[in-house]
């Protein structure tokens, strides 16, 4: 089959998706079928890669949000999905590509949105008001549009659950469990950010306000109050460097930027005690994740989906600065050998060759069918939940 896939908010920054995105389509061009990738950039461009053909698509970037660009060019898309003619179709944005999914039904093709976030959060995280009624109304509109909604998580899966979302299946995604392994600790790495004795606390995600990288800061500070000697290295980019340069002006904070080089990720993870990741709304968290599959346990935030993915492997704690601290001496009250080994046991239950079995069942792709060099099946619809007609699918608003 070929599967083209859709995303926008996707920079060189931009590591959890980015990451999702590379090793399912890499999955599928091994399981023999083809993969096409569509992105926005900075200008054109057409390349064959290792998750197969990937087609970066001019377009304007938004003001404050650290890089992002998004594809606004209906026209332009649309000529460019009917010329590449997908058997499957995957967009991986609810919002701003929803619309393909009127696109995919119309020309009988499968459709499925990958749902990377939960909306009710983060329009919490925004301040909207009334927020559940506004994202269930938005989420039933999403599941018409496509045959499939996919989540990662049951945390993620919630929102359409209760509204009795019939076209959802759950699909965790994986780690390179070789790529990221407790063997890539470094000494020279470790001590780069921490003098022997102290203790190694490492933030790894985008410097936005979601994220919450302030109470990773703020976490340091109570730790240091309390005699603990923690330093931390922030690993990432983003809108909220500066302010977070300010803030952590009188504390042992070291900022390492954006590591483009995974294998420099992996050491930087598996050389530190302990990895922090405070965002209340995540879906997943492949940061954390990865940080496990290196033998490191991660202390998170009870209100995103990372207690379910972390599970006794890490603590979840309430999102403030000294929940937070409580939580690393807790893990670190533990006996080193038994933490680490945990924390790696956990990661080995989430492998990409898992994740992308999943994605290709609910393509109707199943990755032993290999079907190169034979003749294209026709696309099988699956049903969505009923709509009455209407011109929604070609409506030109932002959402769809």
């Amino acid at each position: 089959m070929r599967i083209v896939r859709l995303a926008n908010f996707v920079t060189t920054h931009s590591g959890g998706l980015r990451t999702a995105l590379r090793n399912l389509g890499e999955g599928y061009q091994r399981a023999g079928h083809e993969a096409v990738l569509i992105v926005p950039g900075r200008e054109r461009s057409d390349k064959m890669t290792s998750q197969g053909r990937v087609i970066t698509l001019p377009s304007a970037p938004l003001p404050r949000t650290g890089g992002y660009r998004v594809m606004t060019s209906r026209r332009e898309l649309t000529k460019l999905l009917d010329e590449l003619e997908p058997d499957r179709l995957e967009v991986s944005d609810r919002t701003s590509l929803r619309w393909t999914g009127g696109w995919a039904r119309q020309r009988g093709v499968g459709s499925m949105m990958v749902s990377h976030e939960s909306l009710a959060g983060l329009l919490g995280v925004w301040g909207v008001p009334k927020r559940d009624a506004v994202a269930d109304k938005f989420n039933l509109r999403t599941a018409e549009f496509f045959d499939q909604i996919i989540c990662t998580t049951s945390f993620a899966a919630a929102e359409f659950r209760r509204l009795g979302v019939p076209n959802l299946t759950e699909v965790p995604l994986g780690v390179d469990l070789d790529e990221f392994h407790p063997d890539r600790a470094d000494e020279a790495v470790r001590a780069r950010y921490a003098r022997p004795g102290e203790l190694l606390v490492v933030f790894c995600s985008r410097l936005s306000g979601q994220k919450r990288p302030e109470l990773a800061v703020d976490t340091i500070g109570v730790l240091r109050n309390d005699k603990v000697p923690a330093v931390l290295a922030v690993a990432g980019d983003g809108t909220r460097r500066a302010a977070l340069a300010y803030r952590a002006a009188r504390l042992p904070v070291r900022f390492a930027g954006h590591i483009a080089d995974r294998s420099a990720v992996a050491a930087l993870l598996a050389s530190a005690d302990v990895v922090l990741a405070p965002g209340p709304v995540e879906t997943f968290g492949l940061a954390a994740l990865e940080a496990l599959a290196c033998g490191t346990p991660v202390v998170v935030n009870e209100t995103s989906a990372l207690p379910e993915v972390v599970g006794v492997a890490g603590v979840a704690v309430p999102g403030t600065a000294e929940a937070f601290a409580d939580g690393v001496r807790r893990l670190m009250e533990r006996p080193e050998p038994e933490r680490r080994a945990a924390a790696r046991a956990r990661a080995e239950h989430f492998g990409w060759p898992q994740a992308v079995d999943g994605f290709l069942r609910a393509h109707g792709a199943l990755p032993d069918v290999a079907l190169v060099g034979r003749p294209r099946p026709t696309a099988v619809l699956r049903p969505a939940v009923p709509r009455p007609a209407g011109p929604a699918e070609a409506a030109t608003g932002w959402f769809g």
